[in-house]
């Protein structure tokens, strides 16, 4: 049987628009994980009444209800109390938790107060119902059947919800069936959405187990491949000849699998390769060396990196003639070569990246917004790539002109074909 599910997503933040509802998200792909069909989708703001009738309504519909946010000691975290309400249960202090939650307390070196009674009444959970250890936050979240519905409650920050839907939800979802749900990810830079499903479409339809679904993601697209099975081990042999063929059809556009993106696999490779990079930046602003340092083991990768947002501070700061941005344009081949070679050698790395151009709203007169040169300097020359990236607003035109220079990196580094121009 299909299990039914419904996420409710507690928090009038996310009503009025300030707070980007991602929990919702997040927990909807992991129940995909084990064939759980998410049904429905409720957001409510912070109110008790509301929040009972969500709750009233979604047990009569669904197998499973999972919650998020609503669970922290301020007094709009009123979500256990409108659940355990909605299913006629009383609220009760878990004591282990309590001692966990005091111990925290004293760790964090809150000695000259006591733990105060907001704080305690994120341990008091619905009687009857498993406590789920929050290692991320202060608030735990919890589980319980009733009524034949099945209810997990989960704080609402996403850097405390994600591993809890890792380390405490997949558990509990694993333990609804027989068998096991796989999954794995193939990521592809170069190749859009619609392009990619056009070509595995037929493939796609022919498939009933595994499965293949593509997804757009920002600057990249994806494809899942799922299998169902007895065993791990069974569902992995599956999707291997699934993942050998896709792979093949794509060819270097396929990049990697089951990463977080291009930035987090190209900064993997170089560490895994013991190379060094330095960055020189325009119109990205240091987004290209953030997205670097945002990996963990970066110090062994990034030897450094500038900003030289304006024609004074390119001159002043890498040399780069100021009569050849005159000459040539900021926003130009030539400067971009110059960018790229001189941060190398400024920084005595293995790489240097260069990126110049208009993110807009304004242009230059010569070329369109949008238009970037992202540059790749090692000891036997330069490769430029020139993009235009119009119609995208500035912050894509940033994040797609970063995209590129991780793709050409992990080109390089792979000593795969590298599209762009060549400047021994």
């Amino acid at each position: 049987m299909t299990l039914k599910a419904e996420i409710i997503s507690v928090g009038t933040e996310l009503l009025l628009g300030t707070t980007i509802n991602s929990d919702a998200a997040d927990v909807a792909l992991l129940l995909s994980e084990y064939g759980i069909n998410v049904y429905w989708q409720t957001v409510v703001g912070d109110n008790p009444g509301r929040v009972i009738e969500a709750v009233q309504r979604a047990k009569s519909r669904a197998d499973i209800i999972i919650t998020t946010g609503g669970l922290g000691p301020t007094c709009d975290d009123l979500t256990k109390n409108a659940i355990a309400e909605a299913f006629g249960l009383s609220l009760v202090l878990n004591e282990e938790e309590e001692r966990w939650l005091r111990n925290l307390w004293r760790e964090r070196h809150y000695t000259s107060l006591d733990i105060t009674p907001n704080n305690l009444q994120q341990v008091m959970l619905p009687e009857g119902s498993t406590a789920l250890r929050n290692d991320w936050g202060t608030a735990p979240g919890c589980a319980f059947r009733a009524e034949g519905v099945l209810v997990i409650m989960l704080p609402g920050p996403p850097k405390e919800i994600r591993p809890m839907l890792e380390h405490r939800v997949r558990p509990i979802l694993a333990s609804l069936s027989d068998g096991i749900i796989a999954s794995h990810t193939i990521h592809f830079f170069g190749i859009g959405e619609s392009e990619m499903e056009y070509q595995l479409r037929d493939y796609m339809n022919s498939l009933t187990n595994p499965t293949l679904a593509p997804y757009a993601k920002q600057a990249e697209c994806l494809v899942r491949v799922t299998a169902s099975a007895h065993t791990r081990e069974e569902a992995e042999t599956m999707m291997a000849p699934v993942i050998e063929r896709v792979r093949g059809m794509f060819g270097d556009l396929a990049y990697g699998m089951d990463t977080t993106g291009l930035p987090e696999f190209t900064t993997k490779l170089m560490l895994e390769k013991g190379v060094t990079l330095a960055t020189a930046e325009s119109c990205t602003g240091g987004e290209l060396a953030k997205a670097v340092t945002d990996i963990p083991g970066a110090s062994a990768v990034l030897k450094g990196g500038v900003v030289v947002y304006t024609n004074e501070a390119k001159t002043r700061l890498l040399g780069v003639p100021a009569r050849l941005i005159e000459e040539k344009g900021a926003v130009s081949y030539e400067v971009a070569v110059e960018l790229a070679h001189r941060v190398r050698e400024l920084m005595g790395s293995d790489y240097g990246v260069g990126v110049t151009g208009l993110a807009g709203p304004d242009g230059d007169g010569v070329h369109e917004v949008g238009t970037v040169f992202i540059s790749l300097a090692d000891s036997e020359g330069v490769w430029v790539r020139e993009k235009h990236l119009s119609r995208r607003g500035r912050e894509n035109v940033r994040l797609y002109a970063c995209q590129n220079a991780f793709d050409m990196l992990r080109r390089r580094i792979a000593g795969l074909d590298l599209e762009g121009k060549v400047f021994p």
